[in-house]
């Protein structure tokens, strides 16, 4: 257990201290939801880079990467959902592409060929990531900066951070369903033959 893969699984229980926050009511919970957010998003390129750098990449690395950002994209998601700010039908498409290229990484570890993240699957994240960071900026704002500067209205402001979120978001899943094809198409031959062929 060296520091990326701690870094890395760091992630889920971080992700749970998220959700958590969303539905505290006291003053700053989601300024600190919001930061936790940040700091998991920081964490997900320095793991791969001290790995890199340090020469420790490994395979658990590798499929735990992945897998940690679904873990904490999904958990979130649904947080999203149940509070009315994600669509159902935009959150049914993430989870089914995760599930299913998870499902596709699982096959082809098996038979002993790791499916790491590639540039579009890359895109995807950062693009969930980017989306997800102004949805938790919204109620920041909201709350939390409304507390401080009471005589400014920041009702407007707040409408724009949720609706840009929602945009970025969209385009997200535009990229969750292209590279999750490209990731099909790549490994077809690899998931859908038997291993005794």
């Amino acid at each position: 257990m060296n520091l990326p893969n701690v870094i890395t699984l760091s992630r889920v229980p971080l992700m749970c201290a998220i959700v958590g926050l969303m539905y505290c009511d006291w003053l700053g919970a989601p300024s600190l939801a919001f930061w936790l957010f940040i700091a998991c998003a920081i964490g997900d390129g320095l793991d791969g880079y001290i790995a890199r750098k340090r020469g420790i990449v490994s395979t658990f690395g590798k499929l735990m990467d992945a897998l940690t950002d679904k873990i904490m994209v999904i958990g979130l998601v649904i947080a999203f959902v149940e509070k009315h700010e994600i669509p159902v039908a935009l959150a049914l498409i993430t989870m089914m592409r995760e599930f299913l290229i998870t499902g596709m990484r699982m096959v082809a570890a098996s038979k002993g060929v790791i499916v790491s993240a590639d540039g579009g699957g890359k895109t995807k994240t950062v693009t969930q990531l980017i989306a997800l960071g102004f949805l938790l900026g919204a109620p920041m704002v909201a709350r939390d900066w409304a507390y401080f500067v009471p005589t400014v209205d920041l009702s407007v402001f707040v409408e724009y951070v949720h609706k840009i979120g929602l945009v970025i978001f969209i385009v997200g899943t535009f990229f969750a369903v292209w590279s999750g094809w490209r990731y099909v198409v790549q490994y077809k031959d690899v998931v859908f033959t038997d291993a005794d062929k």
